[in-house]
């Protein structure tokens, strides 16, 4: 058995009204090296007021709850500076409860039907500061909400006028839902470069993860919806 290392530990807090739920989830981050489960809830209000002595990296949270649902709880969370990272799940039967996730501040989103791996990669990309996407799912609910995008939002377009050509060209690409291996592809650069031109364009704008970039894109017009 591989020795647990509290040193680069990924410390989850499990929030879903399911009980036997998180029991599966637990069991699952529990039997990584490199996770920990440090609490659980079973609606957003309790996992708020765990939240304020509990510490962690990152909060896998459900959408539908009773007392307080996954999209608000997410809002007030993100709201806090350096606080944890949200990673929503959903069964997508629910497209605009996974879209208000998105804008609240989560870091992405997967389906609870995805295979136990799936969940374990995102949860180690997110915690690592990135985001994480479903290009074809993220690409629809944009579309399909996209009359709720634009100036109306309050979004600041003239931070786009801060990014160079290059860094334009990235971030429409990511908005596209292409991977970085794909922008690399497609520009003809080494992927690093590309990850270096997106934390640029995530300090430019002032953005958390390219999810925040992706919905940027659409308010700002860079990018139509194509339905």
């Amino acid at each position: 058995m591989t020795e647990r290392s509290d040193e680069h530990m990924i410390r989850v807090f499990l929030v879903d009204d399911q009980s036997l739920v998180r029991a599966g989830f637990r069991m699952v981050l529990e039997a990584q090296p490199d996770m920990t489960v440090v609490g659980e809830a079973g609606d957003g209000a309790d996992a708020l007021r765990q939240l304020t002595t509990v510490e962690c990296d990152l909060v896998v949270m459900d959408i539908r709850m009773p007392v307080l649902d996954g999209v608000s709880a997410t809002e007030r969370l993100t709201a806090i500076p350096h606080g944890p990272k949200v990673l929503v799940l959903t069964t997508f039967d629910t497209d605009e409860d996974a879209f208000a996730a998105l804008r609240a501040g989560a870091s992405g989103f997967l389906l609870k039907s995805v295979p136990p791996e799936d969940l374990l990669a995102a949860i180690r990309v997110v915690a690592g500061g990135d985001a994480v996407v479903a290009p074809r799912v993220t690409r629809k609910l944009l579309d399909r909400f996209a009359g709720q995008l634009g100036p109306q939002s309050g979004t600041d377009d003239s931070r786009v006028k801060l990014l160079t050509d290059r860094e334009h060209e990235v971030l429409l690409l990511v908005a596209q839902g292409l991977s970085n291996q794909e922008i690399a592809e497609r520009l003809f650069v080494a992927e690093a470069t590309v990850k270096t031109h997106i934390g640029r364009i995530l300090t430019k704008l002032e953005l958390r993860d390219r999810v925040q970039a992706v919905i940027l894109a659409y308010e700002s017009g860079l990018v139509k919806p194509t339905r």
